[in-house]
């Protein structure tokens, strides 16, 4: 179909331009779901994120059950919740679904693609919120999977140390899929700003593990409410339930970051060229 091409003066096509519109959002959004699975590396990195997600389940099931049973009582965690073993192990399995996230913007300005995407859908707002839709309809869903899968790991390793309650369970996976999603907008919007797989994934480890483990670890009530309101803080008080605030606030800061961080995005795409 045959790009409608309207003309706008200022900004230099960064708000509009030349704007070639071919199916305006909804055009936006189909081509970028098929930039997305024609990548080799989406494929690799949501099979990493499963594989990943199994062998950490295993290794912390492994450990509370050892816990359990050794002769030390302090080691004790007593009966724990099967899905809340795969609720911990996102801590680490978040960062491969993290990097496939990154590279949905820093790939296309590592081979120059970003230029073909500009050419075609020249708003900047758009582009970017078309890949932030994208990013969530998949990460949503595989969050939900990732779930399902450490608590099927889990279960069977815990045995009479696990708890399994049918609701806790689908509360659980579906809140590790809103968190993916979430953390996946966030980073996309922080690739959008850096340009650069590694310095946005560098920046988004220290700013999801390092920085609130610092702060928590600091001994600082200050400290400890920083990390409180930062991204990793409030999703996991969202995902456990159990922080100062209840998890519905939890989830509204996770979003707000997120949405701040694609703002952030968009605005760096409207000032800087391709």
């Amino acid at each position: 179909m045959a790009a409608t091409v309207r003309a706008r003066s200022g900004r230099d096509g960064r708000d509009g331009g030349a704007e070639r519109t071919g199916g305006g959002m909804p055009g936006a959004v189909a081509a970028e779901w098929t930039k997305l699975w024609s990548l080799r590396s989406t494929w690799w990195g949501l099979a990493s994120a499963v594989v990943l997600m199994g062998l950490m389940c295993l290794v912390l099931a492994s450990s509370t059950v050892s816990n359990n049973t050794n002769e030390v009582a302090s080691d004790d965690q007593g009966v724990v919740s099967v899905s809340g073993v795969a609720i911990s192990a996102l801590d680490m399995v978040q960062f491969v679904v993290v990097a496939v996230a990154i590279l949905v913007i820093t790939g296309e300005y590592a081979t120059g693609g970003i230029r073909s995407t500009l050419q075609w859908v020249p708003r900047r707002g758009r582009m970017l919120m078309a890949k932030a839709v994208v990013l969530a309809a998949v990460t949503l869903p595989a969050g939900v999977v990732l779930g399902v899968v450490g608590t099927a790991v889990a279960g069977p390793v815990l045995g009479e140390w696990g708890r399994f309650r049918a609701v806790v369970f689908v509360d659980d996976a579906l809140q590790a899929g809103v968190y993916l999603a979430l953390v996946s907008v966030l980073v996309l919007g922080l690739g959008a700003m850096l340009r650069s797989t590694a310095g946005t994934l560098t920046t988004a480890f220290l700013f999801l593990l390092v920085v609130p483990m610092l702060l928590v670890n600091a001994g600082s009530s200050v400290g400890r409410r920083a990390a409180d309101v930062l991204p990793s803080g409030a999703g996991r008080h969202f995902m456990s339930g159990d922080g100062p605030y209840p998890a519905g606030v939890g989830a509204v800061i996770l979003a707000a970051w997120a949405v701040a961080a694609l703002w952030g995005g968009v605005l760096v795409l409207r000032r800087r060229d391709a």
